[in-house]
This record gives structure tokens, sequence and C-alpha cells, in this order.
């Protein structure tokens, strides 16, 4: 246990955090952002349940994603201020009365609001990562943070495969019924091994969310990591965004190979603690470096795609998509290396500034990712996507911290 994880006494750090606690929190991790995605593949079936139109069901994964992007900005900080071992477990309570709550919601109206709430609460997720960055010793931290990211990763990439697997033999609301007890069963485990967490500050919360502008001029290395991070994520949801539009245009392919293609993700579950180690050991500065020309790299092979075959093409598009989330998630890790290490009693608050600028590009990268396939087809995604790799890579060569 380290020095910052228990009030009023100085311990010395352990080599490394126990296993089943490293465990418990990338659980953890996973099991709540994957509230955020179970919607996702149920929309027909959910639309049916509650006779809303298919324009009402699409605002679900909508107002989740608002929820989410909401509760990082204003609750997320709230760990820096009290004890984030309780934040953890209100949250849990919150999630799993939340999820309960939408498997039993009578109709769209209050589906909908329910999704708000599950967006919000689901945010635990970012609450977990700086509490597990705060608990490990600094010459592992990369490697925990990694560990912790991987829970996270493979919670968004299985969220989806299961919650429809789930709803066409159960039905949607059995989905969320056993996403609760799931949360409730590991927001229990969550408040048994994680020790108490001494507050960084005792500031209001207006302040608080005050002090974010502070944070965000003070700190060049938190700037550049949120510009690069950012970068990355506009060509990484202009593809993804675009990928099933271009694969039954072109290749007359349907949404469930488009989905098969989401399982590259794992190579970035994988990858996260593998980044998290080698930052330790290089520094995470050089590891957002290599990441960034993975991420250019990759996108641009596929400028090869007119001069192949069909089946080589569609064999190029699979291994790009593994290299830039490759790419993607070694860069992400190594930046919240890099930002939790600013300042330990602001971590709620550099990882909210973070994560804002990071959804931020998802959103940009969506819209710009549709106007890039209309006007110049998959080759505009392409350099879209490819141009944004380079800028981020540019970004972090620019960086002193090397």
């Amino acid at each position: 246990m380290s020095e910052q994880s228990i009030q009023g006494v100085t311990v010395r750090e352990p080599a490394a955090l126990p296993a089943k606690m490293v465990f418990t929190l990338a659980a953890g991790a996973g099991l709540s952002v994957a509230s955020i995605y179970y919607s996702q593949p149920m929309l027909g079936i959910m639309g049916s349940g509650v006779n809303a139109s298919l324009s009402q069901t699409g605002m679900v994964p909508t107002l989740t994603q608002i929820g989410y992007a909401l509760g990082i900005l204003f609750l997320v900080p709230l760990g820096d201020r009290f004890d984030r071992r309780n934040i953890i477990l209100f949250k849990s309570l919150l999630l799993t009365l939340a999820l309960l709550l939408c498997g039993f919601a009578p109709g769209i109206h209050s589906l909908l609001i329910i999704s708000l709430l599950i967006g919000a609460a689901a945010t635990l997720a970012q609450d977990i990562v700086p509490a597990s960055a705060t608990l490990a010793p600094v010459a592992v931290r990369g490697k925990t943070v990694g560990t912790v990211m991987t829970g996270l990763l493979v919670g968004i990439l299985l969220s989806r495969v299961v919650s429809g697997v789930v709803a066409e033999y159960f039905g949607w609301r059995a989905m969320y019924q056993l996403a609760a007890l799931s949360v409730a069963l590991i927001g229990l485990a969550l408040w048994r091994v994680l020790p108490r967490f001494t507050p960084g500050t005792e500031m209001s919360y207006p302040a608080l969310l005050l002090s974010m502008r502070h944070l965000w001029l003070r700190y060049k290395t938190l700037r550049r990591a949120a510009l690069s991070q950012g970068l990355l994520s506009v060509g990484f949801s202009a593809f993804w965004s675009t990928l099933a539009i271009m694969l039954s245009d072109t290749y007359h392919l349907g949404s469930g190979v488009a989905g098969a293609f989401g399982l590259a993700g794992a190579a970035g579950a994988l990858a996260a603690p593998l980044a998290g180690k080698l930052a330790d050991k290089q520094g995470p500065a050089r590891v957002t470096q290599l990441g960034s020309a993975l991420v250019m790299v990759s996108f641009a092979a596929m400028f090869l795609l007119p001069w192949l075959s069909p089946h080589a093409q569609l064999a190029l598009i699979v291994l790009s998509a593994i290299g830039f989330d490759l790419g993607v998630q070694a860069t992400l890790v190594s930046h919240q290396t890099l930002v939790y290490g600013l300042e330990p009693a602001a971590r709620g608050r550099l990882n909210a500034l973070l994560f804002t600028v990071v959804f931020i590009g998802m959103a940009v990268g969506s819209a710009l990712g549709s106007k890039a396939l209309e006007l110049g087809g998959w080759s505009g995604v392409v350099a879209l996507a490819t141009l944004a790799g380079a800028a981020s890579l540019l970004v972090r060569m620019m960086s002193r911290k090397l």
C-alpha cells in the first residue's frame, strides 16, 4: 500500500499492488464503462418493447454519452475533495439503481431520463483509474494503470457482444438487470479491497471546478497530452463512425461484419499493460511519440487500398485497425501516466480535463468523418485520420519531456 492511500500514516511502498486489488480495479473499470454501450446492439428490441420510434430510441445511446461527458466534467473532480473510496461506493450504488430502473422502464421518456443517469454514474470508471494511480508505487504506476485500462477496454469491447446475445435469448430488460447485479457485486468487492483515500484538497465544490482552469493554464504537459490524445480521438472516431457505411457501400457487407472489425480493439486491450510497462522503463513521453507514429502509419497504409484485390483490401483494413488501435491505447495509457504525475492531489481534476478533450475529439471526428466520406469517399476519411495522427505526433515531438 502506498503512502498516499492511508490517512495520517507514512509507510514504505511495496514493489507492487496485490494482484487481487489490481484485478478488482480492472474488473470495476470494465463493468462500469460497459454500462454505456449495452444499449447499442439492443436499440431495435428496446424500441419495440416501449413502443418508440427508431429516432426516439436512437436518443438512448446519445443521452448516455452526454451523461458520461457531463459526469466526467462535474463529478470526477470530486475525487480530489472526498475520500475516493466513498465516491466509488456511492457511484456503484447509483449505477446499480439506474440499471435496475432501466430494466423496468415503462416507456421511452423514462428510458431516456434513466439513460442520462446511467452515463453520469458510469463515470465510476474514471474514479477507479486515478485510484489505481494513487495506490500504485511510482516504479510500476504505468504498468498498473495499463492493467486497469485493460479491464476498461475489455469492458468496452465485450459489452456489445454480451448485450446482443443476452437480449436475443432473454430480452433487453434482462440485460440491464444482469448488469445491475454485476455492478453491485463489483462495487461491494471494491469497497472491501480498497483502503481509505486522503482527500487532496478541502476546496468547496465551486472552487474545485474553478481550479480546473488554473490546472489547465499551469501545466503545459497536461495541455500537450490532452491535445495530442484529442487529435488521435479525431482519427479514431472518424474511422469507426464511417466504417459500417463504407463496408456496406463498397463491399456489400452487413453491420454484423462491421461489428466484427471491432474485435481489433482486443489488440488495444492487450497493448495497454505493455505500454504502461514500457512507459515505466523508457519514459511515458517516448511511448506517446511511438504510439502517435504507429497511428499515423497505420492510417496512411490504407492509401494502398486501390491497388489491392478486394480480399487483400479487407485484410489491410483489419491490420490497419489493429495497428492504430494499439497506438491509440498505448498513447492514452502513457498520457495518463504523465498527467497523473503532475499533481497527485489533483488527479481527479486532471483526469477530467484530459478526458473532456478526448470526448471533444471523438465528437469532432465523428462529424468530420461523415463529411469526409461524403465529399471524398473512403480516401477522404483515411486522409483525415492520417492528418490527425500526424498532428498528434507533431505535438509530441515538440514536447521537451523526452
